[in-house]
């Protein structure tokens, strides 16, 4: 299922990034923005997160951050979660002309689950296609951090749930694991340097925002163009190719 090709659906953008690269941070404001701007043509925006999004999937969540399992139990209940979560609260909003942004989705399995627990990525993506047919993100923002940096940042801010608590050689694999999913699909994504100071990494997703095409064109005619994830990346890098618009953004 391509999103893009079927006018008047809304459009899909997940964050994505180790714990402790501050993706949650900016989250909220990426969401105001956007409403902000939709809201004038009479389009909703949906914050949702993974694991959870649905009171199944929050049940999930609970266990999944909290008990230990065997790493395929782990990824079974991920995509369990995710596909509920796609079927009773993202695909209804998109196909209502809403736009959806997630807090986590399928490439966090990849990256923790994979990369990170060492599960077959042949396997994951079984799974992937058997719960999610085909269904990806429009747009994906990928905050990248030094794992180092991101564990003092975790250790000043909360108390570890079980993925928290891994030590950095686990958040390093997972940090490939992202890496090796953009570099399979670059267009798709916009990695942020998530070592800058929070208020430079808040200008870039302000002009990201601004300059999403889609976002302009629902306020001037009152509904979601198709967005193109290289056509996306492209304008928010300034019109610089995919491949170096999937590069860190930078001040």
């Amino acid at each position: 299922m391509t999103l893009s090709s079927q006018p008047g659906r809304g459009r899909f953008i997940t964050f994505e990034g180790i714990d402790g690269a501050g993706k949650s941070t900016h989250l909220a404001r990426f969401v105001e923005l956007l409403r902000a701007r939709l809201g004038v043509a009479g389009k909703g925006v949906v914050l949702t997160r993974e694991p959870g999004g649905t009171p199944l999937g929050e049940k999930l969540r609970g266990l999944l951050l909290n008990e230990p399992m065997h790493a395929d139990t782990e990824a079974l209940l991920m995509f369990a979660a995710r596909r509920e979560h796609v079927a009773a609260l993202i695909e209804p909003a998109l196909a209502r002309g809403d736009w959806v942004v997630s807090d986590r989705f399928a490439d966090a399995t990849f990256a923790y689950q994979g990369a990170g627990r060492g599960l077959d990525v042949c396997r994951l993506g079984l799974l992937e296609r058997f719960a999610l047919d085909g269904f990806a993100p429009d747009l994906t923002l990928l905050f990248d951090l030094d794992p180092r940096v991101a564990a003092e940042r975790r250790a000043a801010a909360r108390a570890a749930d079980r993925f928290e608590a891994e030590d950095t050689a686990f958040f390093e694999r997972v940090r490939a694991g992202y890496q090796a999913r953009v570099a399979a699909a670059p267009e798709r994504y916009l990695v942020i340097d998530a070592a800058r100071a929070p208020a430079e990494v808040a200008a870039d997703i302000e002009a990201a925002v601004g300059r999403l095409p889609g976002v302009v064109d629902a306020v001037a005619a009152g509904a979601p163009a198709a967005v193109d994830g290289a056509a996306a990346l492209q304008a928010i890098a300034g019109d610089r190719s995919p491949e170096a618009a999937s590069a860190s953004v930078r001040s």
